[in-house]
């Protein structure tokens, strides 16, 4: 394991200025989803740089097959749920979908919620320059917004697949301007959701703002995955870009076999368990 120079090592809380350090320095940034306070807790306790509470929990945490479901009022539930477990990172809120898209009030409405109810620190929104107006909107209310790119999983149903977005030229200089109209309009990061990773190094290097990639390759300032998924809770997404540190689904289907067979023999609790 190599040692990195850390610009957040000693910075007891993580700040949209610190993220803008840390690019400017070359320390890549580190970011993972969390949804209740127990693994916001730990995921804060091991160092991580953005915590984000993803609309994915509309997958993960309620299963269903879509993001698009998932409602602001869930998501201001999972976010203060998170932010009570966490001390130092930034901690980010997906605005989820039919929050935002085409009405700059409501965008705006909706981000003053997410930072009013569940104390988040920042909001994150899907699209280019169709969302300018929102963002400068929510921006110059005072609220930090991180952008994101690519692959935009509340518009599956307008693409039709999951596959690799902006291979063609025409969509990868559409995602170069929305990008550089994102940083202009005031964002303070972009994720960009599996592009090619020649693409994403440019974005990188065209916007002065951090660059967080998921299926995006090593040029970007940093990192993102889903908890779960690189916990190995979840076993039926498997896509090129994720890498499993653990198969805690497993483990904990294991633990659970294991309890149930001592409880049916009557093995738990033993003369030490009881009062």
């Amino acid at each position: 394991m190599s040692h990195y120079n850390s610009v957040g090592k000693n910075v007891k809380k993580v700040t949209t200025h610190v993220l803008q350090e840390m690019k400017t320095s070359g320390e890549k940034i580190s970011m993972l989803t969390a949804y209740d306070y127990s693994m916001g807790m730990l995921i804060d306790q091991a160092g991580v740089d953005v915590i984000l509470v993803g609309d994915s929990a509309s997958n993960v945490m309620a299963g269903h097959e879509t993001t698009l479901p998932i409602t602001l009022d869930n998501m201001i539930y999972h976010a203060s749920s998170v932010i009570r477990g966490v001390k130092r990172s930034l901690v980010v809120v997906d605005l989820p979908f039919g929050s935002y898209q085409g009405n700059s009030k409501e965008a705006l409405m909706s981000s003053i919620r997410i930072m009013k109810e569940a104390g988040a620190h920042a909001v994150k929104m899907e699209g280019g320059v169709e969302i300018i107006e929102s963002v400068n909107r929510i921006v110059s209310s005072g609220i930090p917004v991180m952008g994101h790119l690519g692959l935009m999983p509340q518009s599956i149903y307008k693409y039709g697949t999951y596959v690799v977005r902006a291979k063609e030229d025409e969509e990868a200089s559409k995602l170069l301007s929305d990008a550089k109209a994102l940083e202009d309009s005031g964002c303070f990061a972009i994720v960009l959701e599996k592009i090619p990773a020649e693409l994403a190094s440019k974005v990188a290097q065209l916007v002065s703002i951090p660059v967080i990639g998921i299926g995006a390759g090593g040029g970007v300032d940093g990192q993102v995955l889903v908890s779960h998924d690189m916990l190995g809770i979840t076993q039926e997404f498997s896509p090129r870009f994720l890498r499993r540190y653990h198969n805690l689904g497993e483990e904990i289907l294991g633990a659970v076999s294991a309890y149930v067979n001592d409880v049916k023999t009557n093995d738990f609790p033993n003369d030490k368990e009881q009062y």
